[in-house]
């Protein structure tokens, strides 16, 4: 008989088992619900960027835009927290997190105005690699063997996605820009993933999601002026279907960021982002059907052994 048919204690103590074990299965009702928000709408995202840039709309501006308007819509919260209460290593990861943030966002939505999105999404299948080895020696986060096994399995599936590419599963993918674009925006998304969390411990899940958005509107910002941006010809472009999908990509990177720090808040980084690619399957499904992306069998065979992978981590993480 299952340890939660029955109570193994007496009085005030089986009253506290029980207790307990239904707040154990909320817990996992509500992560298990944030992981799923968090593929759904990191894969929506992809496509919105994606349907922006190839309209004519410029990769950093989107990036900029995203960022400034999601800091619009908090601003109610962010006025109403105390900030001279946070600690110093809250300010410090926050700076370097949004600055890693706005450069790797950048370098996403540059790669998918070039490139497939059902090939461009498994390649972040990586980032659970980067994010780990950061975490050991960042968080003290030491996977087991079932972790390691899924983490494997996850990139063995993304070698049957990049194979259906013209260059295969090979070095000379390198030459692609959207794969090396890609590339950068994935190492560096995963670097960014350990100073959220961070952001997470030193505050709260809804004030890293605040500094999350404001810092990455002021560097994102910055950057335009890096790159020296013609703002002005840039904005005559937009067009009004173009404010409709500024409107639902704001919304699928608010929903994808707070459910990651939510995540974040209760697993360890590296487990949570192989989790997270789980939303390579979606935009394979969403490449093929929105941008007639070929090779969807393959790709599919690929991303079910990615799933797999991703259950081994998620069921026998404790074992």
């Amino acid at each position: 008989m299952s340890q939660h048919a029955y109570c193994p204690y007496e009085g005030t103590l089986c009253v506290i088992y029980r207790v307990q074990t239904i707040n154990q299965l909320i817990e996992a009702f509500l992560l298990s619900g944030a992981v799923l928000l968090r593929i759904l709408s990191n894969a929506t995202g992809n496509v919105f960027q994606k349907q922006l840039t190839v309209s004519g709309n410029h990769p950093l501006l989107v990036n900029f835009f995203t960022y400034l308007l999601l800091s619009i819509v908090c601003f109610p919260v962010a006025i109403s927290i105390n900030w001279r209460a946070l600690p110093d290593s809250f300010w410090y990861y926050s700076v370097l997190g949004g600055l890693i943030g706005a450069l790797g966002n950048g370098f996403l939505v540059k790669a998918l105005q070039k490139g497939d999105l059902s090939v461009l999404a498994p390649i972040n299948s990586y980032k659970s690699v980067v994010s780990i080895i950061i975490g050991v020696f960042l968080l003290g986060e030491i996977p087991n063997g079932w972790g390691v096994l899924g983490i494997v399995l996850i990139i063995y599936g993304s070698y049957f996605v990049l194979d259906t590419t013209e260059e295969r599963f090979s070095w000379t993918l390198l030459k692609k820009p959207e794969i090396r674009f890609r590339l950068w925006a994935m190492v560096l998304t995963a670097v960014e993933a350990v100073f959220v969390k961070k952001v997470v411990l030193a505050s709260s899940t809804t004030i890293a999601f605040v500094s999350w958005c404001l810092f990455g509107a002021v560097f994102s910002g910055l950057l335009l002026f890096v790159y020296r941006l013609d703002i002005k010809s840039e904005l005559s472009k937009i067009s009004q279907t173009n404010r409709t999908q500024y409107a639902f990509l704001v919304a699928c990177v608010g929903t994808m960021q707070f459910t990651t720090n939510y995540v974040f808040d209760h697993m360890p980084v590296g487990y949570a982002l192989s989790l997270f690619q789980l939303s390579a399957i979606v935009s394979v499904f969403f490449g093929h059907r929105l941008f007639n992306e070929q090779a969807i069998r393959q790709k599919l065979i690929g991303s079910a052994i990615m799933i797999t992978g991703s259950i081994v981590i998620i069921l026998l993480k404790d074992y």
